[in-house]
Formats: C-alpha cells, sequence, structure tokens
C-alpha cells in the first residue's frame, strides 16, 4: 500500500506528503497512520454493509472506533450508540466484533487527524482526496449503503449522489448525519433508525 508521495517543492524537496490526508507527514504522522489502518483492517466486514465516511479522523485515539484500548467517546461512542451496541459487561474487542458482524466500516476521507493550523483547509483537503476515496469505494469497499457523518461532506454530496457508487446513500433530511455538529445527539439517534431502516439489526447486545 503506498503511504508517501514526495513533495517535488523546490523549497523542500525532502518533505514527505501522507497520500491518506494530502498533509506533509512527518515519521510521527506515518507510524500512526499506520497503526490505525492496522486496528482498522482486523475488522473489516467481508462484506460491508454500512460504510460510514467522515470527513477527517479524529485527533484522539479514544475517538477512532477500532482503537483497542476501548474507553471510547465523542464520534467513536456515538457510532456504537448509532449501531446499538451497548458496551457494559464486554471488552473493546468483544465490541468491535460485534461491530464488524453488523456489517459497519468507517472510513475518513482524510484519514488522519488535521496537522495544528490545517482547519482552514479543510474543504481543500477534502476536495483533493474525494476522488480517490470514490474509487475505492467503487473498486475495494462495495458497501449497500454508506451514510456521510460530517458537516464537512455537505457541500461534497453531489458528488456522493450522482457518480455511481454501488450503494444506496443514508442522509439526514438531504444533508449529511452532522456528528461533529451541534444537535450530534439527535442526529445520532436519527442515523440509528435510518440504519435500522435498512433491515440492519441495532438492537443492543
Amino acid at each position: 500500500m503506498k503511504v508517501l508521495e514526495m513533495n517535488s517543492s523546490p523549497l523542500n524537496s525532502t518533505a514527505l506528503r501522507c497520500d491518506g490526508c494530502g498533509q506533509l507527514a512527518s515519521p510521527e504522522h506515518i507510524a500512526r497512520r499506520l497503526q490505525r489502518l492496522e486496528w482498522t483492517t482486523r475488522f473489516r466486514p467481508v462484506h460491508i454493509g454500512t460504510l460510514l465516511l467522515g470527513a477527517t479522523a479524529p485527533q484522539n485515539d479514544n475517538e477512532f472506533i477500532y482503537s483497542p484500548a476501548g474507553a471510547w467517546y465523542g464520534e467513536a461512542k456515538m457510532l456504537l450508540d448509532a449501531a446499538g451496541l451497548t458496551l457494559e459487561g464486554k471488552s473493546a474487542e468483544a465490541t468491535l466484533a460485534e461491530f464488524q458482524r453488523r456489517g459497519f466500516l468507517l472510513t475518513h476521507v482524510l484519514e488522519c487527524p488535521l496537522e495544528g493550523g490545517k482547519g482552514g483547509r479543510i474543504a481543500e483537503l477534502i476536495a483533493n482526496r474525494l476522488p480517490a476515496v470514490l474509487t475505492r469505494i467503487r473498486r475495494s469497499l462495495k458497501p449497500k449503503r454508506l451514510a456521510p457523518i460530517s458537516k464537512w461532506l455537505e457541500q461534497f454530496l453531489p458528488a456522493l449522489t450522482y457518480r455511481e457508487l454501488p450503494c444506496a446513500i443514508l442522509l439526514d433530511h438531504e444533508k449529511p448525519f452532522a456528528l461533529d455538529g451541534d444537535a450530534a445527539p439527535e442526529v445520532t439517534g436519527r442515523l440509528r433508525d435510518a440504519v435500522a431502516a435498512q433491515g440492519v439489526h441495532t438492537t443492543g447486545a
């Protein structure tokens, strides 16, 4: 798997650019990306029922659903709630295995957290990465359905809904399920309802 591209800028001919997010990448950045890819791959379903598409990976591992440490909060906790999973009395591995068995996979357009000072460039970075992400969805992931889960993806919905994606698109009143918005608890409930309406088992287990 290609991870790096050399930056051809004459100002810095040795800089590395991460092909998972388009940002200039330190060795620590690349190591973290590879670690999260390893965590995710372990719980990727053979047949993906619902692909949850975020804008940018969370900064903290405890907000990243595939973190083996558990103790989830933020995005990770909301996605587990939307999948109808209860955490009490279960290990992180058992919880993630159930998430996998129900056919869920999380990915982000930007597979790495934003580096310091890059928040203002998020739309530009997403626009640059989205064609490759759509190709991956069509050729490799091939989910039955896709649910965008970030407010940052709203302006990119035409690309998600009108290109030849091999899946249905789940939307929240014609918008993404904005788990990163101000009404996240209510949106989480609507995401759970939307997934359940597709026949996906979301009863607590």
